[in-house]
């Protein structure tokens, strides 16, 4: 039995981690617009309702299929790193890591820009149409999510002695608002209704107000702010001491997001699309090819020896992202080694019967591999509580969450075949702080880049840190068939990964292969600071039966078990064999929600 129906309709559907961004995606169908247009104004309301997991200060990669042309375009809104990021720079201020938080990680901030080349190139509507209902909920107010709150009270000290204009934007009289409060941004529709003035002073054609709106922030009273910031501000951050930043008004007007093409993986029909080695994505494809070699509809999906053989093959994958992915723009990724059938065969023959507990990256092509330290020393005292929380770079109280990482999703479909899926993510109130006059932090992606010498992921100026975000888009014989995604991190592209075996190999609905109990592996070094890992790691949901469990553990896999319905939080929309549009959502977390008409 479902939690949650599976939706279906004859016009769009949105599905979405807030109720109220598939509420407000809905809407630009209303107004005559398309499914990129609907994932827009979605996004942009997520920027309002999850300012704990993003803001208009972060990233995100989107997929995009535009009805009848068979093929996926990738939008990058991964912000690069400043000119003045150097290994040097960050070694001579006793640094041997990036931190987690604070000005030092701030990157160009990637997402404004991706999302308006989406609506530019791919939508129909105006950019007040998509923006009116985000700018409604930062003025008028919206409920405070939970975490939201609970992030807010953990950090409220800080926030009061020291990140002063957060403290302005989220406490109210000094004090963290409680979980349902109304909340509201007037600083951040501020801002919105600025960008939507300049481009209306554009004229009256559509594009030119588009191209007027990220000239403002990129160039104009966006970029100003936060080059006039960061010239002289220093902060408290992750390392317990005050650092500039090194980001600037000249970094932001140098970039612009990018069209490029994805990497794909056929797998019975299907043909699987995922952004490139800047991304984490390339490892959904990996696993997915390991996998290829083995009977997995006959193991039934919950067993022991399914849990087992899944688990083993993200760990080889994800060991080849931590040694070999990076911007390949600035680095030689063999990515095409990594996905050639013979390279996947070679490591297939690495899953054994018992856990292992080694990290085994793979020599792609005969190259040696190269991995960052293991574990990034703490520099961070543990006193007081709201500075051991900034060590940890990851969006989420530590001592709340049982997933390490989350963000956010958004995906939308329509029934003349348009398809979209994102996972924006950074900027996220404890990242660092507000950037006064603007009601947004900066982006601490950043952190995700090395320091280590050689590596496809060191750091260096103008480079895409490699990131976590991974949303997926599915196309059937070259026809619309399901774009997904979720939060988590690390966990995404395992936690999606099930969601897409249960459908494509145990013939689940799509609710019902998200609504299935999830797991995964913890043996691989976390994107975020301080890189924590835990060899033979296995967690599970509670819903697994006893005999799986005890089964792993007998295998020399360490289980923890959290509790049931709390890893994941996958949304699709998709298209079925008779035209219709379908949206499904988890009911994990109680927020996550899809809408179809």
């Amino acid at each position: 039995m479902l939690f949650r129906p599976e939706l279906h309709g004859t016009r769009g559907a949105v599905a979405s981690t807030h109720w109220l961004a598939s509420a407000a995606g809905m809407r630009m169908y209303d107004k005559g617009g398309n499914a990129f247009d609907a994932a827009v104004a979605a996004a942009f309301v997520i920027q309002v309702v999850e300012p704990h997991l993003n803001g208009p200060g972060g990233d995100v990669p989107i997929l995009a299929h535009r009805a009848g042309s068979g093929a996926v375009d990738v939008v990058c809104g991964q912000g690069p790193m400043p000119r003045a990021a150097t290994v040097e720079a960050f070694q001579d201020r006793g640094l041997s890591t990036v931190p987690g938080s604070g000005l030092l990680p701030a990157v160009v901030p990637g997402a404004f820009g991706a999302w308006l080349r989406l609506l530019k190139e791919f939508g129909t509507l105006r950019l007040e149409d998509v923006l009116e209902p985000a700018i409604g909920y930062a003025e008028r107010g919206y409920p405070l999510l939970p975490k939201a709150a609970a992030m807010i009270d953990a950090l409220a000290e800080v926030f009061r002695d020291h990140w002063q204009e957060s403290g302005r934007t989220y406490l109210r009289g000094g004090v963290a608002p409680k979980a349902g409060e109304r909340v509201t941004n007037p600083a951040l529709a501020a801002t919105y209704k600025r960008l939507l003035a300049e481009a209306k002073a554009a004229g009256a054609d559509r594009e030119r107000q588009i191209d007027a709106a990220v000239k403002a922030f990129y160039e104009g009273f966006v970029a100003e702010a936060v080059d006039r910031y960061l010239a002289t501000a220093e902060e408290i951050d992750s390392t317990g001491r005050r650092h500039g930043g090194l980001l600037t008004g000249a970094d932001m007007a140098a970039w612009r997001p990018g069209l490029e093409q994805p990497l794909t993986l056929e797998h019975r029909g299907l043909t699987v699309h995922k952004a490139g080695p800047w991304s984490q994505g390339p490892v959904f494809l990996q696993q997915l090819s390991l996998l290829q070699g083995f009977d997995l509809a006959g193991m039934g999906p919950g067993s022991e020896e399914y849990v087992h053989t899944v688990v083993e093959a993200a760990k080889l994958a994800f060991a080849d992202r931590e040694a070999w992915y990076g911007d390949p723009a600035h680095a030689d990724v063999p990515v095409k080694e990594l996905l050639d059938p013979a390279y996947a065969a070679a490591r297939r023959a690495l899953v054994g019967a018992e856990a292992s507990e080694v990290l085994r990256p793979g020599a792609p092509g005969g190259r040696e591999p190269l991995l960052p330290p293991l574990w990034d020393a703490s520099t961070a005292p543990a006193e007081p509580e709201w500075l051991a929380e900034l060590e940890q770079g990851i969006p989420a109280i530590v001592k709340l969450t049982a997933a390490k990482g989350d963000t956010c999703c958004v995906t939308a479909t329509d029934a003349d075949g348009n398809m979209v899926v994102a996972t924006p993510s950074g900027g996220w109130l404890k990242s660092s702080p507000v950037v006064p006059g603007l009601g947004f932090p900066l982006g601490t992606r950043g952190q995700m880049a090395t320091l280590t010498p050689g590596h496809p992921n060191t750091l260096a100026p103008g480079k895409r840190p490699r990131t976590t975000l991974s949303p997926s888009l599915v196309l059937r014989y070259g026809q619309p068939y399901l774009a997904f995604g979720t939060p988590g991190g690390d966990q995404q592209d395992q936690w999606t990964l099930q969601f897409f075996l249960n459908h494509a190999e145990h013939g689940m609905s799509p609710q019902a292969a998200i609504e299935a109990r999830t797991f995964h592996t913890e043996h691989v070094p976390t994107s975020f600071t301080p890189r924590e890992y835990r060899p033979r790691s296995v967690v599970m949901e509670r819903g697994f039966s006893p005999e799986t469990v005890e089964g792993l553990r007998r295998r020399g896999h360490e289980v923890r078990l959290v509790e049931d319905y709390s890893l994941s939080k996958v949304c699709a929309t998709g298209l079925t064999s008779d035209g219709m549009v379908l949206g499904a959502a988890s009911p994990r977390g109680g927020q996550a929600y899809a809408v179809a008409g």
